[in-house]
């Protein structure tokens, strides 16, 4: 029988150790509309409300009725929803009664079998100091400010040959040829991973994010580990030459870092894979993000095209606006209290950053819209909040910004000609697909544009 002809409770005793997020997929589908259903009914964790583009509602329900709101899934047990500013904020920085060792997405109960192609694959996000501590600091020269003058005539140059390279007047993806190409070859610099092979990297992180389905990036459990066991082979044929010979890169510091140089390669996975997939999903929907999201607000658009100067406030908008990873997880140490409600211990606490950046209190009554002119754009938790700020922030927000700064020197406009398509995942808040067309700029215009930087 077909899993999707399964009941939810069926299917949870046949495969006990499958994801939250694929029964969400496979049961979660044809979900009413945040104000037809009970608060009880409401359920953010769903990766079709994202596909589907329809989270807003159900999140700006729960910050007005409910912030802190229980859920319980049969794969998961018991988890919370927290939405609103200052709860993740209080949740992001208090590691000690919220600890990440036990995963930072939703997975089974604590103390239950994992799903397969989990494992028991850790990073340094995903733990708590003091070993949070030392395995962060093996890779945090990369994003040094140092390293980020050595980076930035590279990632411009880059960013030009790609722009340049673009078709006029005709459709084309931008998610494909813009975004994925230039967070892939910047990842593969940050690795000194073979630029001929980088696509792998894109592969990678798609495959670990990714929920099997027929007709999905993976179809199956056992394909997303086959290819999870690829790259664990790639990198350590990397591993070997880094030990022997190092460079400035993240392979070399891992492989050779005090604290990390004596670790297995396959103990290295999941740091691996959290530099993989936040050096590329998150800065490759954000570049995603800012296409679409400037098409959305057309008037922010040609505020921005009069004064390139507000690039500066772009960055952190776009980021607030897309946040590209919509939650983190957390699981309670202790029983605690959380905005009024009893959270038990080994309870999971999904902390939504899609939501918080999204909080009236903070943002102001247009907090769902793009506004270039927001005071306090950059008092997102798009990187989060506390011991796990994002390592890369910086660099993220110097691909965007120059990206942006060639965009305008190139292009009168860059025009959206299709809805995109977006990622099924409540974890990803991304775009598989962004059809565009770009108009270029005379020379005459393009050299006042120069002129004006």
């Amino acid at each position: 029988m077909a899993e999707t002809q399964l009941d939810r409770e069926t299917w949870v005793s046949r495969r006990p150790v499958r994801s939250p997020e694929m029964e969400q997929a496979i049961f979660g589908g044809d979900v009413g509309e945040a104000a037809d259903l009970t608060l009880d009914e409401i359920n953010p964790m769903n990766p079709h409300l994202f596909r589907e583009h329809r989270w807003h509602d159900h999140f700006a329900r729960l910050r007005r009725e409910d912030p802190v709101h229980f859920n319980e899934l049969g794969s998961s047990g018991r988890y919370w929803s927290v939405t609103g500013y200052d709860d993740v904020r209080a949740v992001d920085g208090d590691w000690k009664t919220y600890s990440s060792a036990a995963g930072i997405t939703i997975g089974p109960p604590i103390g239950a079998p994992l799903p397969e192609t989990i494992g028991n694959v850790s990073s340094f996000i995903s733990m708590d100091p003091p070993q949070q501590t030392v395995e962060r600091k093996t890779v945090r020269g990369i994003s040094a400010p140092s390293s980020l003058r050595n980076l930035d005539p590279l990632i411009r140059e880059r960013t030009v040959s790609v722009l340049d390279s673009l078709p006029e007047g005709e459709p084309f993806d931008w998610v494909e040829t813009v975004s994925i190409e230039l967070t892939t070859l910047l990842l593969a610099t940050l690795f000194d991973f073979p630029l001929e092979d980088r696509n792998k990297l894109t592969r990678w992180s798609d495959v670990v994010t990714s929920i099997p389905q027929p007709g999905g990036i993976v179809e199956s459990g056992a394909q997303q580990q086959h290819e999870i066991r690829e790259c664990l082979d790639y990198f350590s044929q990397l591993w070997v030459e880094r030990r022997a010979k190092p460079g400035f890169d993240l392979v070399s510091m891992l492989a050779n870092g005090e604290g990390t140089k004596d670790m297995a390669t396959a103990d290295h996975l999941g740091n691996l894979f959290l530099l993989i997939v936040g050096g590329n999903d998150t800065t490759r929907n954000s570049m995603s993000g800012s296409v679409y999201g400037l098409n959305q607000y057309p008037d922010q658009y040609d505020q921005l095209i009069a004064d390139p100067s507000l690039i500066s406030n772009l960055v952190p908008e776009i980021i607030r606006w897309q946040t590209p990873l919509s939650y983190m997880r957390r699981t309670a140490t202790c029983d605690t209290e959380l905005g009024g409600k009893q959270i038990r211990k080994d309870d999971q606490v999904l902390m939504w950053y899609l939501s918080a950046n999204r909080d009236k209190a903070v943002f102001g009554g247009n907090a769902e819209d793009i506004d270039l002119d927001r005071p306090n754009a950059d008092r997102h938790l798009s990187f989060g909040y506390g011991i796990h700020y994002c390592m890369g922030s910086r660099l993220a927000e110097l691909q965007l910004r120059i990206l942006w700064e060639e965009v305008l020197q190139r292009f009168e406009r860059i025009q959206v000609v299709e809805e995109p398509e977006r990622t099924l995942s409540a974890f990803i808040n991304g775009y598989t697909k962004l059809p565009v067309q770009v108009t270029r700029k005379s020379v005459t215009a393009r050299r006042s544009t120069t002129s004006g930087r």
